[in-house]
């Protein structure tokens, strides 16, 4: 049918509030915006459902009203026509800027999603149509998203590609595989989609001599940040790379060769249910092509498959025995991976195309419905199955749908409430709640009867994990042997520690209490160990952190009671020691890591403003100054928690990870100094137009903090001449009162309390020194940055920033370190003395550990004088280099050409992997960094974190990177 939207919709929503949606749809009619929409909705059909998206969804609701012409111009096409024009529009960009593009990309993805649930609600498409409409516009945007970043590295001089070709994706030497809906075609309407990101080491994009690894993982990150960062325009996709070979321990793009020896040798049977629906979604569609044909022999056996039966089975009845989803009840059921849901239809037909594709190609295909027609055709169900479960999977999608279409939200779980849930009901087109019970009963029970008879043989839970005994005194041949099936290298080990917990040798597992959940526990624990890639590492570092509790109960009935959680946990315990002992010590930080709403603020973790608001309202319900210092190192602790796990599972990178600390700490800073002053107002007054502003310096002041960072800072005050004492009933004294501020201050960030520390503090880098007061006046501060300050406190003030305090003397602050920063000084001189400095710290704390990756030779360090160098040298000049980034002075310095390109490019790369590799090693271990003591997990995670397939690769890098830098550090400073 080629008739307009609004003249093809037949169907709407049931009211269940009418009147409030009359109400709402004709102020929207009325407003001067919509002028040409009061003659679309003259059509009764189109008015009744707008009424009812008025009525039922908040998300949709905006969509119509934020835009009255962009609903005019859908409901005057015909759907098809809107489509193609919006996804031929983005397929046609041609973005310079990055923002540009990302804004364009969230505003299709509205407009995509209004046109979408018009056609889906308004019964003009089906499922088939819905679905193949959203997954066409996730395919443009992942298409336009890859294709501006190949443009920009290819400008770049990274990729050996004609930026200005029509098609740059085209033998690009990269391909985006979708798995899961998002390959089959079959995207639900708030759907993650699952991308593979693979690359051909070979190809003729790839530059003679480049490594193409660390790129295309550049590459793979920008790609998820442009289309799941969440800005002013919303986001367009959520990205999940995780179904790629083990995403613990690999960079999240990998080689065609490193995924294809996998598979071959490592590969299970999930990842071969995963790959039924993968296919080359963007990129060199014909790399992706070849890849999937190589990998055939592993998806598709040569014989009939029937050992992967226990498999796929296995998986569903985890999820009905952790999940609680083990039986048919409407309210608050999942739809998808409840009994009788989603989940059970496309096992039913994966398990079976599995078992008989290897035999007989029809059976390849990667559409559910297509394939249970296929299973028919070839009898292999009946066709009562067929019916029943095709007709059940319609419309278990068509509910989904209407679910995530009420608030843009990836749910599959309906309300448990009756209100909310009859409310939902009408949504979806029943007058009543007990027909919509009736028939959702209906098409579960049809769904769970036939995929029972698929596995009635499959054997129960209790025997999945095999033997496991711990008593006595030996071990247990058969628990040994489960011990070596889930991975531990050292079983015997495995089981010696285990039974020592039962015994007792472990003060936090004593109690009978504890002793009673450890062993109900320890089947799953062990399996989330196993999980982690390396479980004899897991589990050592787990009784190492028993060894240090106090007690257990608590952070053990909770990873009992989620198994998510024990995942996690396992994941962490493997790779990131550190980050596990801040769980053994805090274990409701885990509590962060499922709350919704924690992971939803997460987004604003790298903004300053939202993070002090979100501060700001956590510690306002202290009820004492106590319980204000307990409230911020809670909050610390979750949110240093949160940017741990994020920067560990690859969501954030460790640029945006620096860039979160330094917020986190900067959120802290400032509420903690209007408590303090609160405090000091109380009890001595104010003075008479005082001021006072909060200076940070080092990582902190270039946003480039770590898990193990402290705080540089100088505390700057200024009042009138006149002031005199405070007012208040025990006056003092300006300076002395301003001292104390800075005391209480410096005792408010880092004394230790019943909730822990706060953040070491260093204020050596005020003018004084350890000597003088811990706070400066602003006069001061000025004229000894004027007449007195040496070369190395003018480099320590290129990173200063004003982070807290009176707006007004932050805002005269940053123009006295400006003016200072921007004095015209000898090039030579400066140079000079630079070196200097580094030979003077070289000799007093060495520069021969090529583990400091910061004081040795070629490190850290050394580029970073280089930035300060430029400032200093070329400030008066040239002031547009001026920045707390050491990397973006340096990219400046380069476009200025002030650095010759190859000594700009050196110094840009080796910053990135220094500090990639710093944020992974604080983030995994305390103290010093020493190879040959690191887990193996903890080395996999940092070489692939840094774009290395291995550990040895990495620490080539870095042996290279070192003698680069040292090598541009002596010709630029010569």
């Amino acid at each position: 049918m080629n008739g307009t939207l609004a003249e093809r919709i037949f169907d709407a929503p049931r009211l269940a509030a009418p009147a409030e949606a009359r109400r709402r749809l004709a102020l929207l009619t009325q407003s001067s915006e919509a002028s040409g929409l009061a003659d679309t909705v003259v059509n009764e059909e189109a008015r009744n459902l707008l009424l009812g998206l008025a009525d039922h969804s908040p998300y949709l609701w905006t969509l119509v009203t934020e835009d009255t012409a962009r609903l005019d111009r859908l409901l005057s096409r015909p759907p098809r026509e809107s489509l193609d024009l919006l996804l031929s529009a983005i397929a046609t960009r041609r973005d310079d800027d990055e923002a540009a593009l990302m804004r364009a990309l969230r505003h299709a993805k509205r407009e995509a999603a209004l046109l979408i649930a018009l056609a889906d609600i308004g019964g003009v498409w089906d499922v088939v149509a819905a679905t193949e409409a959203l997954t066409c516009f996730a395919d443009a945007a992942v298409g336009a998203a890859l294709s501006f970043l190949l443009r920009r590295n290819a400008l770049a001089g990274r990729l050996a590609l004609d930026p200005d070709a029509q098609d740059p994706q085209a033998r690009c030497g990269m391909v985006v595989l979708a798995l899961g809906k998002h390959g089959a075609r079959e995207l639900n309407y708030s759907s993650d989609i699952d991308l593979i990101v693979l690359y051909d080491a070979s190809a003729a994009g790839v530059p003679q001599g480049a490594e193409p690894g660390p790129l295309f993982v550049r590459i793979t990150k920008a790609l998820a940040r442009i289309l799941q960062e969440r800005t002013g325009d919303g986001y367009v996709l959520r990205v999940d790379l995780r179904l790629r070979p083990d995403p613990a321990s690999t960079p999240v793009a990998l080689s065609t060769l490193s995924a294809y020896a996998y598979y071959e040798t490592l590969g299970q049977n999930w990842e071969r249910a995963a790959l039924i629906k993968a296919r080359p979604a963007a990129g060199d569609l014909e790399l992706g092509k070849r890849f999937l044909a190589e990998l055939e022999p592993f998806i598709w056996r040569k014989y009939f498959d029937y050992a992967a039966i226990a498999d796929i089975h296995a998986m569903k009845r985890q999820i009905h025995a952790v999940r609680g989803h083990d039986r048919v009840v409407v309210p608050g059921h999942d739809l998808k991976l409840g009994r009788g849901g989603i989940r059970e239809v496309e096992f039913f037909v994966q398990t079976q195309q599995l078992i008989f594709g290897g035999r007989r190609p029809q059976m390849r295909g990667s559409r559910t419905l297509d394939m249970l027609r296929q299973l028919r055709a070839d009898n292999w169900v009946s066709a009562e199955a067929e019916e029943d479960l095709s007709k059940a999977y319609v419309f278990l999608r068509r509910i989904e749908h209407r679910l995530q279409m009420v608030a843009d939200e990836q749910t599959q779980r309906l309300p448990f409430e009756r209100a909310p849930l009859a409310r939902f009901a009408k949504f979806c087109g029943y007058a009543r709640l007990e027909s919509f019970t009736r028939d959702l009963t209906h098409h579960l029970t049809r769904v769970e009867r036939h995929y029972a008879r698929l596995f009635e043989d499959a054997p129960t839970l209790t025997a999945s994990a095999g033997n496991l005994v711990f008593t006595g005194v030996s071990d247990d041949p058969e628990t040994l042997a489960t011990l070596r099936e889930l991975g531990f290298q050292d079983p015997e080990a495995a089981a010696e520690t285990i039974r020592g917990w039962h015994f007792g040798r472990r003060a936090a597992v004593r109690s009978p209490r504890a002793r009673g959940v450890l062993t109900e526990l320890t089947p799953a624990l062990l399996e989330a160990f196993a999980g982690s890639g390396d479980p004899d590492v897991a589990l050592v570092a787990f009784d190492q952190a028993l060894a240090r509790m106090p007690a257990s109960v608590e952070l053990l009935s909770i990873l009992r009671s989620n198994a998510s959680l024990r995942e996690l946990f396992g994941d962490v315990l493997g790779s990131a020691p550190r980050l596990a002992q801040v769980i053994a010590s805090r274990p409701h930080v885990l509590d962060a890591a499922i709350d919704p709403g924690r992971v939803k603020d997460f987004d604003d973790s790298l903004e300053e403003g939202p993070m002090r608001k979100r501060v700001e309202a956590y510690v306002a319900q202290a009820h004492s100054y106590e319980d204000t210092l307990n409230r911020a190192r809670d909050f610390a602790a979750e949110e240093m928690f949160l940017i741990g796990l994020n920067l560990l599972s690859g969501r954030l990178d460790p640029d945006r990870a620096g860039r979160a600390y330094s917020a986190l700490a900067q959120g802290l800073v400032g509420p903690l100094l209007t408590r303090v002053s609160d405090g000091l107002v109380a009890e001595y007054g104010r003075v008479r137009g005082g001021r006072v502003a909060i200076l940070a310096l080092g990582k902190f002041g270039s946003r480039e903090m770590t898990a193990a960072s402290d705080l540089d800072l100088i505390v700057i005050y200024d009042f009138p001449s006149n002031a005199g004492e405070s007012n208040g009933s025990k006056p003092l004294g300006a300076a002395l009162y301003y001292s104390r501020l800075a005391q209480r201050l410096l005792a408010a960030l880092t004394a230790p309390t019943k909730a822990g520390r706060l953040y070491e503090v260093d204020m050596r880098l005020r003018p004084s020194g350890r000597q003088g007061p811990l706070a400066t006046q602003f006069s001061a501060f000025t004229l000894y940055q004027r007449d007195e300050a040496e070369t190395w406190e003018h480099m320590a003030l290129t990173r200063a920033r004003a982070i807290a305090g009176d707006p007004s003397l932050a805002a005269d602050v940053a123009e006295a370190v400006r003016g200072t920063l921007v004095r015209k000084r000898d090039p030579a001189k400066i140079a000079r003395e630079v070196r200097s400095m580094r030979a003077l710290i070289a000799k007093e704390k060495g520069d021969k550990d090529h583990w400091d990756l910061k004081l040795a030779a070629g490190g850290l360090m050394d580029i970073e004088f280089v930035a300060q160098y430029l400032s200093l040298a070329f400030g008066h000049a040239r002031p547009d280099i001026l920045d707390v980034s050491t990397r973006k002075v340096i990219e400046k310095a380069g476009a200025a050409g002030l650095l010759a390109a190859g000594h700009a490019g050196t110094l840009i790369e080796a910053h990135r992997l220094y500090t990639d590799a710093t944020q992974f090693m604080r983030l995994s271990i305390a103290g010093p960094f020493d190879p040959a003591k690191a887990a193996a997990g903890v080395k996999r995670r940092i070489a692939a974190a840094t774009g290395f397939p291995d550990f040895e690769a990495f620490v080539a890098a870095l042996d290279e990177a070192r003698k680069r830098v040292r090598e541009a550090y002596e010709g630029i400073l010569k």
